[in-house]
């Protein structure tokens, strides 16, 4: 009753006077602009700032801002001349402007599609299987360009079926082999940024929810499977497909229902009565189920070692250590007995307790798991994505860790949050209006102060220097050096289609250099390899010349005023002018150096390490 009362109060907040955005919208009947969200936004955080005596950093200086907005838009700096010409600009609406042009590029997909790829891989539970994930990228970067609504891109992902190499929803269930407990615990943090996971063993140590609560939304997904695609008698790919067994169906199925009525299972595929089943008769048996499980039925139910399967050995077969193959029903392990079935848990969702049919489909049981996250009045489906969003332009989220939510949790500024989550939800959860309400903020476009260790300020007063994710850096390298992205050529026996992109060199960069972006930022560090691998990675070194026809050739041989040339390395590479100190330094190891071409290499080469380039300013 307590953790219902609780619920209904988050939900009653959310619903009445939840800011400036809302209360126009029901005047209006329109849904509010991201500008007026955006204002809102800014009168709310300024408010609570300016009460604490603290002084708010300025606006930042426009190429700080082009660059900044470029990564966390499109996943890319601007090039030379675009800070050029937007310094260049009056129009006092050019911000605004570049960011509508940034989000109608294909670039917006791609670079938001890679953020939720590494949330997905990441964690997943076999990292053999990551090799799918670029088919997810693809996918989800359509829908998102194509301005996809959220509510539609989960429930696509939670109800996904077919071929991963055709269908880049099933990314979820691919991660994590299909397992009801890991996609329940995952998709859980990820869509509604609560950590319930902790609950599988025993009630969550540090907030409200139980076990029983966890395994009840595990239950939501046991009838789905990750099987093999064979091709020629090789197996080439995997697919979800969905387990719906039934003992009025017949035809074997899962381990219980085998277990349950084996006089059944052995009466049908007994072909020589010997009151055996043997492989063959597995193969020939109807509707093929059965066969596709013999293997593993022997594994963990052939006592006597013959290599067939009796009655009594049936009636002995573990269920929980099956489940994750596609069992029917879920069933909550026994922990003082692990090799018992455990209890039979019929799902419910932890937010709202709602209970679906027992007797569902997998498709439709997974449909209600779906509408279950993304109802409006799911208190944290909203502000999960706000605050990953926020995060990751910001570098500090309203609540951190960022995928820690939940009602034990204490918000940074909630009213700013509830304004966030009434906008989008009344935006119809549309994606690209929360990036823009974000960007168009004057917190958002703060200039970076460092910050006092020793008397920590309130977040938000000024911008947070934040990490550059892997395909960010590799797309700020391709740029300034012209790195070739493409994968190799295909020789002969080497697989095509989604695995093949695993070799290119994007691939490559970002297995060494990617980070969950769900890590606080003060917790993600440089190490020893990959320094090493942009030390000796002749892609790379031998980028950084200024002898060829790349970029950094082309300046030395047009300026021969070393001023002119230094301002256009500082320009390429970090999208600003050099200081006049920076400028002096640069002259003064130009002329200690002697050799012009090697000085500009170096200059060049310590730009790409400094810490200015490794992130976003």
């Amino acid at each position: 009753m307590q953790r219902l009362s609780w619920h209904l109060a988050v939900i009653g907040m959310m619903v009445a006077g939840n800011g400036i955005g809302e209360a126009a919208a029901k005047k209006t009947g329109v849904a509010p602009t991201a500008a007026s969200v955006a204002e809102s936004v800014d009168r709310l955080i300024r408010s609570e700032i300016d009460a604490s005596k603290i002084d708010i950093a300025p606006r930042c200086a426009d190429e700080d801002f082009l660059r900044r907005v470029s990564f966390d838009i499109a996943g890319r700096p601007p090039l030379p001349q675009q800070v050029t010409l937007f310094g260049l600009n009056p129009d006092s609406q050019k911000r605004a402007a570049v960011i509508d042009q940034l989000l109608a590029s294909p670039d917006f997909g791609r670079n938001w599609g890679g953020y939720y790829r590494d949330v997905i891989f990441m964690n997943a539970t076999n990292q053999q299987l990551r090799g799918g994930q670029s088919v997810f990228e693809e996918w989800i970067a359509e829908q998102l360009n194509t301005n996809k609504p959220w509510d539609e891109i989960v429930t696509a992902l939670l109800t996904a079926t077919g071929d991963i190499r055709e269908h880049g929803e099933t990314a979820l269930f691919l991660a994590h082999q299909s397992q009801p407990a890991e996609v329940a615990a995952e998709s859980c943090r990820i869509f509604l940024g609560i950590q319930i996971q902790c609950a599988n063993c025993h009630d969550h140590p540090s907030d409200v929810w139980k076990r029983q609560q966890f395994h009840e939304l595990a239950a939501y997904f046991p009838r789905t499977a990750l099987r093999p695609v064979t091709e020629n008698g090789m197996q080439r790919s995997f697919e979800v497909v969905s387990v719906n067994m039934d003992n009025r169906r017949g035809g074997g199925g899962g381990p219980e229902q085998i277990r349950e009525n084996p006089e059944r299972v052995m009466a049908m595929m007994d072909r020589n009565r010997d009151e055996k089943l043997s492989k063959v008769e597995a193969e020939n048996g109807p509707g093929g189920q059965f066969a596709r499980i013999f293997e593993r039925l022997l594994e963990v139910g052939d006592s006597n070692k013959d290599g067939m399967l009796s009655v009594e050995e049936m009636k002995k077969l573990p269920d929980p250590q099956m489940q994750r193959r596609g069992s029917s029903e879920y069933f909550m392990p026994d922990l003082k007995d692990p090799s018992s079935r455990g209890t039979q848990i019929n799902p419910k969702f932890f937010v709202d307790q709602t209970t679906p049919a027992t007797e569902l489909p997998d498709m439709e049981r997974r449909t209600a798991a779906a509408k279950a996250f993304t109802n409006p009045e799911n208190p944290w489906f909203a502000r999960a994505i706000i605050n990953r969003l926020w995060h990751e332009m910001l570098g500090e989220g309203f609540y951190m860790p960022v995928d820690d939510l939940g009602p034990t949790r204490t918000a940074r500024f909630p009213e700013v949050l509830d304004e966030l989550a009434s906008g989008f939800i009344a935006n119809k959860y549309d994606v690209k209006w929360l990036v823009k309400t974000i960007a168009l903020t004057d917190t958002y476009q703060r200039a970076v102060r460092s910050k006092s260790a020793s008397a920590p300020e309130l977040p938000f007063a000024s911008q947070t220097p934040t990490h550059l994710r892997a395909d960010q850096l590799f797309n700020a390298l391709v740029t300034v050096l012209g790195v070739d992205d493409r994968a190799p050529g295909m020789g002969p026996g080497m697989m095509a289609g989604p695995f093949a992109a695993a070799r290119s060199p994007r691939n490559q960069f970002h297995t060494i250099f990617s980070h969950d972006p769900s890590t606080p930022q003060e917790d993600i560090l440089g190490n020893v390899q990959q320094a090493l691998f942009m030390m000796n990675t002749p892609q790379f070194r031998g980028a950084v010349s200024a002898t060829g026809n790349n970029r950094l050739g082309q300046i030395v041989r047009k300026y021969n005023d070393d001023q002119d040339a230094i301002a256009e390395v500082y320009l390429l590479a970090l999208s600003r002018e050099p200081s006049d100190q920076e400028i002096k330094v640069c002259q003064t190891y130009l002329k200690d150096t002697g050799n012009r071409t090697e000085a500009y290499e170096d200059i060049l080469w310590s730009l790409l390490n400094s810490s200015e380039f490794l992130a976003k300013r």
